[in-house]
């Protein structure tokens, strides 16, 4: 995402989202725990905007992405978007279902790891911001349920179908879209959708502590990677593999690289300057 900005101020604040930034680390709560963290029009149009900003801004190095209360989020709220899309024409339907599907490419196109903080429930939409996570922390109280079979609609929306069989295989991933069950933490470790399983009431702690480690790290080595996992997901392996040196060669130019080598050699740690 391009670093270059126009004439739109930088957002002071956050109507729909708890932001918190600290040393590279940006803390992002979704903060409706009365309602299980459901997600809102607002919800979802300041995530989409939120990325955008903080992938500009480029002061970021590892994002996590949390719920308030007793679950991680429950989808969209029922009141809120459920029962308004009913009433809405062809047209807005089309403008709502683009706007979630853009919070999930703004998740996989910003140039910093994700991690998504999951307790108690990740339903529907939920599951699906989780799933677009790069990491996906959890303790033993969670449970993913893509449950949108179960109220009338398709099972691959906001991109399900496309990442859940990458990440979990395309027969799991039938079996979670067709029948929307709940898959409980101990079944989401095994067939890997969760990338560490916690101590019960510790995911928010484990998150932190990656992101911790990510943004310690080499930050530009890591947009760069998750940049090729992403794209090198429909390449046949030549181009796969042709995108691959150019992009080494490109960070073998960097002062990262330099940087390594010089730590290495004067038996250091290396100062990572993410460039």
């Amino acid at each position: 995402m391009s670093p270059f900005t126009g004439s739109a101020a930088r957002t002071s604040q956050w109507r729909h989202l708890r932001v918190e930034r600290a040393d590279g680390i940006a803390t992002v709560t979704l903060a409706r725990p009365d309602r299980l963290n459901a997600l809102t029009f607002g919800a979802y149009a300041d995530l989409r905007d939120l990325l955008a900003e903080l992938s500009r801004e480029r002061a970021v190095r590892a994002l996590v992405l949390a719920g308030e209360g007793r679950g991680f989020c429950s989808g969209g709220d029922v009141d809120e978007i459920i029962g308004a899309t009913l009433s809405m024409d062809a047209s807005e339907l089309m403008d709502f279902n683009r706007m979630t599907g853009q919070v999930v490419r703004a998740l996989r196109e910003c140039p910093f790891p994700v991690i998504a903080a999951v307790h108690g429930v990740a339903a529907g939409a939920g599951a699906v911001l989780a799933l677009a996570a790069d990491f996906r922390v959890a303790d033993p109280t969670a449970r993913f349920v893509f449950l949108f079979t179960r109220v009338g609609l398709s099972g691959g929306d906001m991109g399900a179908a496309y990442l859940l069989p990458r990440i979990v295989g395309l027969g799991h991933a039938t079996r979670l879209l067709m029948l929307g069950e709940p898959v409980r933490a101990p079944e989401a470790e095994r067939i890997g959708l969760i990338s560490q399983l916690t101590d019960e009431g510790r995911a928010d702690e484990a998150a932190q502590a990656l992101a911790r480690r990510l943004a310690d790290g080499p930050a530009l080595a890591h947009a760069q990677t998750k940049a090729l996992l992403t794209a090198e997901l429909d390449m046949p392996l030549s181009a796969a593999v042709e995108l691959d040196a150019s992009t080494q060669a490109l960070l073998m130019r960097g002062e990262d690289y330099a940087e390594f080598h010089a730590a290495f050699t004067g038996k250091r740690p290396p100062k990572w300057r993410g460039r």
